[in-house]
């Protein structure tokens, strides 16, 4: 039931190779090595125009041998087919399971002729099914290629995010979907298999990688044995020193198919299978090399030209070095991203309005006169329905040491409330079935941010300094609690499973339950300040009366638009508004 309510729910982040289609996600994966107190972060933005923000569940369960379990694609909710269930399944909340495993995942499409609607397994499936069965990110890599293998892949190109307390790992897959012929040209059956070709790279320790709509693997070592396996040995993926995973045939299927003609040394996934083109690298590369800038500015300013589809020769490296230790607040500040301070800043230009709204309405592209035109796609864009970000702790009994910070709405104006992995009550207000798209309901937070956010759209460089202060307040607040609660909740946690998993229940849905009170009083907060176009006088959160009746406001401010707006207007239409 779960899993049926869940899929018919969700919508997929999809990206075209193509500027007239842009539709994206955004994953920044971060290493142990990477961070001050030792975790590993996954962040993720679920952007579509028609997802629901809500928090996805599956209660771990006990199944007969022989049951099998209903596949629905989690694009559109159709029905793919079914699978063989597990016996045993995990708690999973989110995106991350009670043994800290997590995945994250964005679609890069990749050549059209490739996805392969043979298989029942679609990338949102694949997802969630393997959270309930893996204990360790490797572990979920072998059960990628298990369900892949025997029951097919359906979707297009997708990179997948997967980590555990210990490593993170970055999985770029594809279809089949050109058969493989034989001299005469008839399908050979034997060689074209279900199995869509992929590779697996461990991040190294220490460093940050991203993805964004975009195939990000190129060249990766090839099999040796002890750093680097194909799937015909894919037993040793639990060996420590394997790194590099990729399907047996990557390589020749692409050879086999026309793709590559090249030397197995060179072989580049990315280039084969999805190739950067400019809109690829303006929609895509360019929100992971904003990431990047973020954190390591010295190393990155050198591959503006390639973010900016100008130079695609000059491609970044798959995972920097970031200039500091990182903690959960600067991964928080990678999803809040407009291109700040570089050639793309969304605020800065005439699109931004006079009170510079960082967000641009669809279409992306256009045309004026013959001319074709872009606005930008940055990590932050009003039409998320949720993100979060993964934090495994390995300090922590399981359910206690991850976590999943989880958001609804444009991350810029989000608050990411902390929901431990080991919880089995999801906070009313984020729960699946709580509201949805079509339907309204007061008790949702991904309606109440959507009015918040929406109403700030109006005049952003006011209200976003009325909105970041309370935001980062109530997340400093919610990480200074988990820094002090987790050592107790760890140790009810041994000594009663129950009480602890009470515990953490307790803490997660009052903190969504504080964050929906605080928001709401907010709202209302700002919609009695800038009502009308007018700015009521406040103080300290207060508004100020006209000294004689409480109930009648001080005189409001009109604040001018700014000179260059003013322009604008005096450029279209001064001699009509002259006055005389």
């Amino acid at each position: 039931m779960y899993m049926k309510k869940i899929f018919l729910s969700a919508l997929a982040c999809i990206f075209i190779i193509s500027i007239s289609k842009v539709n994206a996600c955004t994953n920044f994966l971060v290493t142990k090595g990477a961070t001050k107190d030792g975790s590993t972060f996954i962040s993720y933005a679920a952007d579509s125009h028609t997802l629901y923000g809500e928090l996805y569940y599956y209660p771990a369960a006990t199944y007969p041998a022989g049951t099998l379990m209903d596949v629905y694609e989690w694009d559109s909710g159709r029905k793919l087919g079914q699978i063989k269930q597990a016996l045993v399944t995990y708690n999973v909340v989110g995106n991350i399971n009670e043994h800290q495993v997590a995945i994250g995942e964005t679609t890069y499409t990749g050549l059209d002729t490739l996805q392969d609607k043979r298989g029942i397994v679609d990338y949102g499936s694949l997802i969630y099914i393997t959270l309930q069965r893996a204990k360790t990110a490797r572990e979920a890599i072998m059960i990628f290629h298990q369900l892949v293998s025997e029951y097919g892949y359906c979707s297009t190109g997708e990179s997948f995010s997967i980590s555990d307390p210990n490593e993170v790992w970055i999985l770029e897959m594809i279809g089949k979907g050109s058969p493989i012929r034989d001299k005469k040209g008839n399908i050979d059956a034997k060689a074209w298999t279900l199995s869509p070709v992929w590779v697996a790279m461990r991040i190294p320790d220490g460093y940050v990688s991203g993805h964004a709509n975009q195939a990000r693997i190129t060249t990766f070592p090839l099999e040796n044995g002890k750093t680097s396996i194909s799937t015909k040995n894919i037993s040793k993926i639990f060996n420590p020193g394997v790194e590099v995973v990729y399907a047996y045939d990557v390589i020749s299927y692409a050879k086999q198919i026309g793709l590559y003609t090249g030397k197995d040394a060179d072989f580049s996934f990315s280039d084969t299978y999805a190739p950067v083109d400019f809109g690829a690298a303006r929609f895509c590369e360019a929100r992971v090399w904003a990431g990047f800038m973020k954190i390591n500015p010295e190393e990155m300013a050198k591959y503006e030209d390639y973010a900016r589809g100008d130079n695609l020769k000059n491609r970044m490296p798959l995972w920097i070095k970031p200039n500091r230790k990182l903690d959960v607040k600067d991964v928080f500040d990678l999803m809040r991203d407009h291109y700040q301070g570089t050639s793309m800043d969304m605020t800065k230009d005439v699109g931004a309005g006079p009170y510079a709204c960082p967000y641009r309405w669809r279409p992306m592209t256009w045309d004026y006169k013959g001319v074709d035109y872009i606005h930008e796609r940055a990590i932050s864009t009003q039409q998320t329905g949720f993100s979060f970000i993964t934090q495994c702790r390995g300090n922590y009994p399981n359910p206690i040491g991850g976590i999943i910070w989880f958001g609804v709405d444009d991350s810029y104006t989000s608050v990411y409330m902390p929901m431990f992995c080991g919880i089995t009550k999801i906070p009313h207000y984020i729960a699946v079935g709580n509201g949805n798209m079509m339907t309204y309901s007061p008790t949702s937070a991904f309606w109440l941010f959507n009015q918040v956010s929406n109403f700030a759209y109006t005049r952003y460089s006011d209200m976003i300094k009325d909105i970041q202060p309370i935001q980062q307040e109530m997340e400093n607040n919610f990480i200074q609690m988990i820094e002090q609660e987790s050592k107790r909740f760890a140790e009810e946690y041994l000594a009663n499973k129950q009480a602890g998993i009470n515990a953490i229940n307790n803490f997660s849905n009052t903190a969504a339950a504080n964050t929906f009170n605080r928001w709401k009083d907010l709202y209302h907060f700002l919609f009695v300040k800038y009502m009308d176009g007018n700015v009521k006088q406040e103080k300290d959160g207060k508004f100020l009366h006209n000294g004689n009746n409480e109930n009648i406001p001080a005189s409001p401010d009109h604040p001018r638009y700014p000179d260059w707006y003013y322009k604008l207007i005096i450029d279209d239409a001064g001699e009509n508004l002259k006055a005389k």
